[in-house]
């Protein structure tokens, strides 16, 4: 169980756990990015889109925090009146395996201005540092040419491919696997 619910504070972004006063801004996040998100992510039903999920969703998101199974950060301008981007470290599992799963996602108006690998370096320094993870897996679709250069750049490193892994956008998707390992993290870390 975790005793407090991380922030982090970047040079463009602050970075925490969503609490219920965000709701409304990642019920506006998903339904302005719609159309841009909708290749890369399972089809949505209309609920999804609407302030009553987000709020429900929410106290989901705090439960799985307190009890270390998963946890989703948001990015959020500044000011906080807007989020930028989501990240989520699910499936997290201690014991003699220590990993977890990455997904993220980046509002289609911040793309492109370095702002994932900002946000992510510090995801990943408290998932590393804080869960004592030995390894972060993340996955995407080969098309997502964007997506995979970004893992790269944080140092992840291919593992596989799984032949229709995920159903995704309505048709089962093959993906690219990868995954960053503690060690590799560190020693890219401590170079910068």
């Amino acid at each position: 169980m975790l005793s407090k619910s991380p922030q982090f504070v970047t040079t463009r972004l602050v970075i925490r756990v969503a609490i219920a006063s965000d709701a409304e801004k990642l019920c506006q996040y998903y339904a302005r990015n719609q159309v841009h998100l909708a290749p890369w992510e399972p089809i949505r039903r209309d609920a999804y889109y609407t302030l009553r999920w987000w709020e429900l969703r929410i106290q989901q998101i705090h439960a799985e925090f307190n009890d270390a199974s998963a946890i989703n950060f948001i990015a959020l301008t500044p000011d906080k009146s807007e989020i930028v981007a989501v990240a989520n470290f699910s499936n997290i599992i201690q014991g003699v395996f220590k990993s977890c799963y990455l997904g993220y996602s980046i509002s289609k108006v911040y793309e492109g201005q370095g702002l994932m690998v900002e946000f992510l370096q510090s995801c990943l320094a408290f998932m590393f540092e804080n869960m004592g993870l030995n390894r972060v897996m993340a996955n995407y679709i080969p098309a997502n040419k964007r997506s995979g250069a970004l893992l790269q750049r944080l140092g992840f490193e291919r593992e596989g491919y799984a032949r229709k892994y995920l159903r995704i956008a309505g048709n089962w998707q093959d993906h690219v696997l990868t995954a960053l390992l503690h060690e590799d993290w560190s020693a890219k870390n401590s170079e910068l």
